[in-house]
């Protein structure tokens, strides 16, 4: 398949040197079988993020030890050689910890995307550079397409694989020594075909579905762990400020949830935001949740025109402000040079703190920020 054999990168008579980042799952194994297979002199490397606990044993968790494993198994049937690098300690400093501190704080993280920019896409990214490799590929379902003013980063062929959302942090010197070679793939269906054609063993192996280091979606007993002391119960009020129950910890709650929240009677409730510093939960009707205008900070710019070049009147682009909802018309207007203010056409109720507002123009990803407080 084209798309394993030519990897624009510099060549050597024909046969690049490349770093895949292999989780033991699916994806990541059939990029690096194929590119063996296409005759590229391919390293394997698989991430020891962490292994502790509940992780360990937990199916699909992209660090445990099974996908070790698995990852090293694919490795010596394709015959070409295979690490793992313990990077434990990388993954705590930069994701772990960062994401009980943001829940502290009454923030939505998402913890993939700091992972694949401040682990993945940096640390490994160097680690390839020290093996002298031309390109690090990995399984991920985007695409990075050439354009005028050079690569460009792509929503996935099948928008129900794609992860663009999740790479907006992707400067652009890393695009360049990056390759995405399932991007163009229409469906998860033709990925799962080449690991059977192969014989890899993992052909069926489901995909992970939750953060690795959060077992079945247990957020509040992963921070409550982190950060022992943090569950202390406080009051829900309503947007008056009046008292209309009790909660069990901040960290236990997100904006938008209204499930478990333990106040009867009346219109459905909503949490609108958290306020921990007052160990405070606000809740309200569905109509409160409706976010127009919002600010976003650490904004990083994959344009090909400087970010505060900008019309007076903003860039019309179409916006993410979560990974599973539809990208929605709004104008993005900087206020700084990696700030900016975002006004959607039409009210959003998806919008959180910690939360990433991803830009689009068509498929092509424009970058991003971060969400802050309303």
């Amino acid at each position: 398949m084209g798309l394993f054999e030519d990897l624009g990168a510099d060549a050597r008579g024909g046969r690049s040197r490349v770093v895949v980042a292999m989780s033991g799952g699916v994806d990541s194994s059939v990029v690096a079988a194929m590119l063996a297979r296409a005759g590229h002199d391919v390293i394997g490397v698989t991430l020891q993020l962490y292994d502790h606990g509940a992780a360990t044993a937990k199916k699909g968790a992209c660090c445990a030890g099974r996908d070790i494993h698995d990852a090293r198994r694919v490795a010596e049937a394709m015959g070409f050689p295979h690490y793992v690098l313990d990077y434990e300690s990388r993954f705590r400093e930069s994701v772990i910890d960062d994401f009980a501190d943001q829940y502290l704080a009454g923030a939505t993280p998402v913890p993939c995307i700091r992972c694949n920019e401040r682990v993945k896409f940096r640390d490994l990214l160097e680690t390839a550079r020290d093996l002298d490799a031309d390109c690090l590929a990995t399984g991920h379902y985007v695409r990075r397409v050439s354009g005028p003013s050079g690569p460009e980063l792509h929503a996935a062929a099948d928008p129900s694989r794609d992860q663009s959302y999740f790479l907006f942090t992707t400067t652009r010197d890393q695009l360049a020594y990056l390759r995405f070679p399932l991007g163009a793939l229409e469906t998860k269906a033709q990925t799962r075909r080449l690991a059977t054609d192969l014989g890899l063993s993992i052909a069926d192996k489901p995909d992970s579905q939750d953060i690795c280091f959060v077992p079945s979606g247990g957020y509040a007993a992963v921070i409550e762990k982190l950060r022992p002391g943090a569950a202390e119960p406080g009051d829900i009020v309503d947007l008056a400020g009046r008292v209309v129950g009790e909660h069990r910890g901040v960290i236990h709650y997100t904006v938008g949830q209204r499930r478990g929240l333990g106040v009867g009677g009346g219109e459905p409730l909503y949490v609108v935001r958290l306020d921990p510093a007052a160990r405070r939960v606000v809740v309200g009707p569905r109509a409160a949740l409706e976010t127009r205008t919002f600010a976003i900070a650490s904004v990083n710019w994959l344009g090909d025109a400087p970010f505060e070049d900008a019309p007076r009147e903003g860039r019309a682009l179409a916006v993410k402000v979560r990974s599973t909802r539809p990208a929605a018309d709004a104008i993005v207007t900087p206020t700084g040079p990696d700030r900016a203010l975002v006004t959607l056409a039409a009210g959003e109720t998806g919008v959180a703190p910690g939360q990433a507002c991803v830009f689009y123009d068509g498929t092509r990803v424009l970058g991003g920020g971060w969400i802050g407080r309303r």
